[in-house]
């Protein structure tokens, strides 16, 4: 993996069409989260606010985006013309950046992150805070605040869940069964 010691340097190192296109994403970012931090994680830029929002990259044949496993399910449908995965899309290199798509992701990105780190508070501890963060970031963005709401999920469902590994699984156990609850069959 290549390293660059900043944003600037990254896109200038890509050719000038699509040295364009990654300005215009990263203008999009920037204007839609203007607090969050430009940093370069996994080889490549992002923008956080204590946990990151989302990523961005350039790639041969595409602009690869990666607004995590929320920012592409709440979109779904308005990506559906584009490939995409659980946590990233890809827009081609010949065709104009949907800009206002993007900003709407970043920003109900920024929405989501900011309400996780309102929550829990001192005063009302999460149910989750013996699990890893991974998890428990996955659990609240799937609105699972409780552990009656656990219960109401399968195992399997649980797993599907974008930074749960099957490791948490036997802890999720452990918390339901000793407030007299346990996974959905």
């Amino acid at each position: 993996m290549q390293h660059y010691p900043d944003v600037d340097t990254y896109i200038a190192s890509y050719p000038t069409a699509t040295r364009r296109l990654l300005e215009q994403m990263r203008t999009t970012i920037r204007k839609a989260a203007p607090q969050a931090e430009e940093v370069i994680s996994y080889g490549m830029p992002a923008y956080s606010l204590g946990t990151k929002l989302v990523y961005f990259g350039g790639h041969q044949q595409h602009i690869g985006f990666y607004p995590t496993a929320s920012g592409i399910r709440e979109f779904e449908q308005e990506l559906s013309r584009y490939k995409f995965s659980k946590g990233a899309v890809q827009f081609p290199l010949d065709k104009p950046l949907p800009l206002a798509l993007i900003t709407r992701i970043v920003k109900m990105r920024l929405k989501k992150v900011t309400e996780q780190q309102a929550l829990p508070t001192a005063a009302a501890p999460s149910p989750f805070a013996t699990l890893a963060a991974p998890a428990q970031r996955a659990l609240l963005s799937h609105h699972i605040k409780t552990l009656k709401q656990l219960a109401k999920h399968s195992e399997a469902e649980i797993l599907a869940f974008h930074g749960v590994g099957p490791g948490s699984i036997p802890s999720m156990r452990k918390l339901l069964a000793d407030a007299g609850l346990h996974f959905k069959a």
